[in-house]
């Protein structure tokens, strides 16, 4: 199997696609304070990738480039997905843009935990050392001193950072043998159909302020899972995961910005726990991998 492996390139696209996310992440909270409902909101951000990447494929007269002998990888990956998205852009609306993202980052926590569960695989005192330590920070945020922090928003973000680590791996098969675009396709076009149910009781006429935003949300949403596949396609989950955290940088400028929201101090001291665990973890897989690697090739 030819090798697809180019990490500079998967880092670039990474940093990319946490730039492009963090604009769609704005957005999702914005058209939440105009009272768009949440499943109209991701319809949009299925519908217009699937419609766009059909006309573009039809345009350059490239449609072949969808067949998949994957049909069900798709299907379960757009189910795993599109939980996650529920969740991933439900907490944007319940928190502010900085704890939503730092929520995020207990993602490799729960592979830690799912690969006890699932892989059977046998955890040492670094990781669990790792797990626990970002679960202090976690703790750290929701304190009593963070009443901007609601049980439900918190439950929520815990939630997202699951199904993505879930995602994360799904992401990572199906590279190996499927395009960015084709992956991109099945997970909009499975899940679009469904949501549209949603539209029959939730869909409401909006200004033109609230269409481009929901057309935003759609674009944004495209380019950076475009972005975001391919840099799985291109480089292994603990390399560019790593770029990841840059975007807390960015959801706390437009935290500022556009909301004049500052993290308060328990975030601030929560925060780099969460990040330091995580990396923590990071590195100890690769090092895992590594040792692994050499016992294969001996």
């Amino acid at each position: 199997m030819q090798s697809h492996d180019r990490p500079m390139f998967a880092l670039a696209l990474r940093l990319v696609a946490t730039i492009i996310f963090s604009v769609m992440l704005l957005l999702v909270k914005l058209t939440g304070e105009r009272g768009i409902s949440l499943p109209e909101t991701l319809f949009w951000r299925q519908f217009i990738p699937a419609i766009s990447i059909f006309g573009w494929l039809l345009a350059r007269g490239q449609i072949s480039r969808l067949k998949t002998k994957r049909p069900w990888v798709h299907a379960r990956r757009a189910a795993i997905g599109g939980s996650g998205m529920f969740l991933t852009l439900g907490v944007v609306r319940l928190l502010p843009l900085a704890e939503s993202t730092i929520l995020a980052f207990t993602t490799p926590m729960f592979a830690v935990i799912l690969s006890v569960i699932i892989l059977k695989e046998k955890v040492g005192v670094w990781r669990w050392s790792a797990v626990i330590a970002g679960l202090v920070g976690v703790v750290i945020i929701a304190g009593p001193d963070s009443g901007n922090l609601p049980l439900e928003g918190l439950a929520v973000g815990i939630g997202a950072a699951f199904m993505v680590s879930l995602v994360n791996v799904q992401l990572r098969d199906l590279g190996k043998t499927e395009e960015p675009v084709t992956v991109v396709f099945y997970f909009s076009a499975i899940s679009a159909p469904f949501l549209s149910l949603f539209l029959l009781s939730s869909g409401a006429q909006h200004d033109l302020t609230g269409w481009l935003m929901l057309g935003g949300i759609g674009i944004t949403g495209l380019f950076a899972q475009l972005a975001l596949t391919a840099s799985l396609r291109y480089g292994a989950i603990s390399s560019v995961i790593v770029v990841d955290y840059i975007q807390l940088a960015w959801a706390t400028a437009w935290g500022w910005l556009i909301f004049n929201q500052l993290p308060p101090a328990t975030t601030w001291l929560g925060a780099p726990i969460i990040i330091g665990a995580s990396l923590l973890i990071i590195w100890r897989e690769r090092v895992l991998g590594k040792a692994r690697a050499a016992d294969i090739s001996s």
